[in-house]
């Protein structure tokens, strides 16, 4: 490592450049995040600057001082950088470009169908489709049927999101259809990590004939024929229609990364949940006794002929299954929350501390480092399904240094960039495992760990490093 110090202004923080022309610590960044910002915190402090491929990145490190980043959403913008990202990623143009006035702020105001009444609208439809697959693996498990749960997760999460969001489709091999989309989505996600890094997608092989393929499905002809889309999906249509510069193609390419926006970390999240629960019998049994006390308590059967009905305070109410899912999510989270500095400008933070930002530079933070702090989750890196739970009620307060934390889990980024989706995705998480344990004696057919892939550090949930088997039976 090599300090340019010299050239650095005052209140500016060290700078770490690295000797690679333009890459800068690019390629040790991308090998493990993790580990490098750790070791540059134990060197140079809570604050520093790293030149990462022809970007200078000041991360900040401290907790307690996310709060006075999130809050600077003015100079520190992130709808930007998002959207740059977004439209070469999924190919449709950049929305900031000034050819569509007001296009941002309208899709925005969509997420509303995301939130209170209409959440519990598309979690109930999403709860049935869930239902209608389960049922179908139901009437197959005549004794235990063996799968990879990787394999297994993203099936059933995504053709239960699609069907929920974009509609049936309604000839004789929809279900077909659906699988075709998937695999496409599969191939198509194993580039995104390469994408999302600016690499250009002529390198990346089929990868952009399968983008192509993929966004052709969402084009008007096609979308029409399919049966009971969600509200979210309809007003975005009816949003774009009123933007004539905006192509056929170019709303169909909206549509797909929504698409990959709605399930892209979904399908991953699902499989640590299951994977975490499956390897920790005494947490599938604490969850599974109070999936059954729900059942029992609102006079609902399980089985492939009766339909479960949760309402959105039920769900919240399961406390050690919500514990259970957020323990994975903060082991297998790694989001970066980026921002922009809109100007040059001095941020405050707390302690009287100042921070020189320029024009362009970025600022992140990397909450996979406060997820495993032993200061703030003892043994972090050991699975404890009941850590959110205190007293039989959830838990939401963690201290470090002895001082509560306003951010102690951020699996879904924060402030203005924060997931809309989120409430969303846990219901789906949640309805998922209610289903698959209320329904299935399930348990793993490989004795073998699955570890986290690095090769998305910072994109969001990390996916395994490979799939394993299970199995599962109809529960008696």
């Amino acid at each position: 490592f090599f300090f340019s110090g010299f050239n650095r202004k005052t209140g500016e923080p060290p700078l770490i450049n690295g000797w690679i022309p333009y890459l800068g610590k690019a390629l040790i960044f991308r090998k493990d995040a993790y580990k490098f910002l750790l070791d540059q915190q134990k060197k140079l402090g809570d604050i520093f600057t790293v030149y990462i491929a022809g970007r200078y990145v000041t991360f900040i490190m401290d907790p307690f001082q996310y709060v006075y980043v999130i809050r600077n959403s003015k100079q520190l913008e992130f709808y930007e950088f998002a959207d740059k990202m977004a439209s070469k990623t999924f190919d449709y143009p950049a929305l900031s470009k000034g050819k569509f006035p007001d296009l941002k702020e309208n899709l925005h105001r969509i997420y509303q169908y995301l939130q209170g009444k209409p959440l519990d609208i598309i979690s109930d439809h999403m709860m049935k489709n869930l239902q209608d697959i389960f049922e179908w693996k139901c009437s197959q498990a005549t004794d235990w049927e063996t799968e990879k749960m990787y394999k297994f997760c993203c099936s059933v999460m995504f053709e239960a999101s699609f069907v929920t969001l974009y509609g049936r489709v309604p000839a004789a091999d929809g279900h077909k259809v659906i699988s075709e989309i998937r695999d496409k989505f599969i191939k198509f996600d194993a580039s995104f990590p390469y994408l999302a890094a600016n690499i250009p997608i002529e390198l990346l092989g089929a990868t952009k004939k399968v983008r192509k393929e993929l966004i052709h499905h969402f084009l008007l002809q096609n979308m029409t024929k399919w049966l009971g889309g969600s509200k979210v999906v309809q007003a975005r249509q009816d949003i774009f229609e009123k933007y004539e510069l905006l192509g056929d193609y170019d709303k169909a390419a909206h549509h797909f990364a929504f698409l990959w926006a709605s399930v892209g970390n979904t399908i991953p999240a699902t499989f640590w949940a299951m994977y975490y629960l499956l390897r920790h019998p005494e947490a599938l049994a604490a969850v599974r006794d109070e999936i059954d006390h729900l059942l029992q308590s609102t006079g609902q059967k399980r089985g492939p002929t009766y339909n479960i009905h949760l309402t959105r305070e039920q769900l919240d109410n399961l406390v050690y299954l919500e514990s259970a899912l957020n323990e994975s999510l903060r082991m297998c989270s790694s989001s970066m929350n980026i921002r922009i500095s809109q100007e040059d400008f001095v941020l405050k933070l707390e302690g009287n501390q100042e921070v020189g930002l320029r024009k362009g530079d970025w600022i992140a933070l990397y909450p996979q480092i406060l997820h495993m702090d032993p200061e703030v989750y003892e043994d972090p890196k050991e699975y404890k399904f009941d850590r959110y739970i205190e007293n039989g009620k959830k838990k939401t307060t963690f201290y470090k240094a002895g001082r509560k934390l306003k951010y102690f889990l951020m699996p879904f980024g924060s402030g203005i960039s924060m997931c809309p989706g989120r409430f969303l995705a846990m219901n789906e998480m949640k309805m998922f495992l209610f289903l698959l344990l209320a329904h299935f004696d399930v348990e793993l057919a490989e004795n073998k760990a699955v570890r986290l892939d690095n090769s998305r550090m910072g994109l969001g949930i990390l996916l395994p490093d490979a799939d394993i088997a299970f199995r599962y039976r109809l529960r008696s």
